[in-house]
């Protein structure tokens, strides 16, 4: 019996470990709707292409977890069908190739948790606007279509959707988006926007099509690692796994703080903006981590979640911008950062 109890109790212990995570989560987005969700609008706390995020977390969360499943249906469903024209946009359509690449991912998730081909239908009609962008002297996508500057983000979010569609899309159409995909990869790989620390800049000098030099955002080096596994799938190649693990452990070396993922930032404080940029970062670890399991990102993970929920909370519940610590200064998007960190430790557990 002793010998049977050594067996079990391992086991049990990480299901209890998993299952308080996601009770965590399922808090956390409770906080989430309660606090900034407008049924009127689908949006959180009015930002937009931030809550292009919150619908890819909410499917994810829904598709791991079955009791949640229905609730999140709901939730993304209804964001399809208030928000698509909303701030000067057209079916989620707008002057700037990044915020489409967002809500890209969104509906691809919410294809994923449903089946619904709507979804996925919408993602190839903004993948096809973002194609247009494809004619910056340096090669990959403008960041905007005034032309203004060549970013690291928009170009990872054109791949990323491509091999997400990839991955999704009929048999006869799968070619296109792969070719797509493994053409911004080569590209992406060769354009010095990744530096000697395996970590990537904010983008390219428009006029020398060199590194610009400037801030290595941990959202850089998030969106690349879901990407890159997705191409992976799509072409079979182990060669942007491995290009990813770099960048994740380049990532994990270089934006943190005592193991505690953190955003650059010369004051300390982060807005809507930089504060939803971890929660993009732990998210594609997260996918990284289903398609090639490393104990390094689950531990990761699971350290920063802890930090989190100790030091980074306030007292209705809410995760400011520093997860580890001191709390405050907290806001729509840190708060959904902190809800994409407790899913992704539910789904790495």
């Amino acid at each position: 019996m002793k010998y049977i109890r050594s067996l079990l109790l391992p086991l049990l212990f990480v299901s209890y470990a998993a299952a308080d995570y996601e009770d965590d989560a399922s808090a956390a987005i409770k906080t989430l709707q309660n606090k900034w969700y407008s049924s009127s609008t689908g949006l959180w706390g009015d930002l937009w292409w931030q809550s292009g995020n919150m619908v890819t977390t909410i499917a994810r969360f829904g598709i791991h977890d079955a009791a949640f499943k229905k609730t999140a249906s709901d939730i993304v469903a209804n964001t399809y069908a208030k928000s698509a024209n909303l701030k000067g946009a057209s079916n989620w359509k707008n002057d700037y190739y990044d915020d489409m690449g967002w809500w890209a991912l969104g509906w691809i998730a919410a294809f994923d948790l449903t089946g619904d081909s709507k979804y996925l239908n919408s993602a190839k009609d903004l993948f096809e606007d973002m194609s247009g962008g494809h004619s910056t002297p340096c090669g990959g996508i403008w960041w905007d279509k005034k032309k203004t500057s060549v970013t690291a983000i928009a170009n990872e979010l054109f791949l990323s959707v491509a091999a997400h569609l990839a991955n999704r899309v009929a048999d006869n159409e799968k070619e296109n988006y792969r070719n797509w995909a493994a053409s911004e990869w080569d590209w992406f790989s060769k354009s010095g926007m990744i530096n000697s620390n395996n970590v990537i800049n904010d983008g390219l000098d428009k006029g020398t099509c060199k590194n610009n030099g400037e801030t290595v955002f941990t959202y850089n080096q998030g969106v690349i690692l879901g990407g890159l596994s997705e191409l992976a799938r799509a072409t079979s190649d182990g060669g942007p796994i491995n290009a990813a693990k770099k960048i994740a452990s380049g990532a994990m070396s270089h934006l943190t703080d005592g193991g505690i993922l953190t955003e650059p930032s010369s004051d300390g404080k982060l807005d809507e903006q930089g504060a939803q940029f971890k929660g993009v970062f732990v998210r594609n670890l997260a996918a990284l981590n289903a398609n090639a399991p490393e104990k390094a990102y689950s531990d990761f993970l699971k350290k920063n979640a802890d930090s989190v929920k100790s030091k980074d909370i306030n007292g209705d519940g809410v995760f400011g911008p520093r997860w580890q610590g001191p709390g405050g200064d907290a806001n729509t998007a840190s708060h959904a950062s902190g809800v994409d960190l407790l899913v992704a430790v539910a789904q790495a557990a």
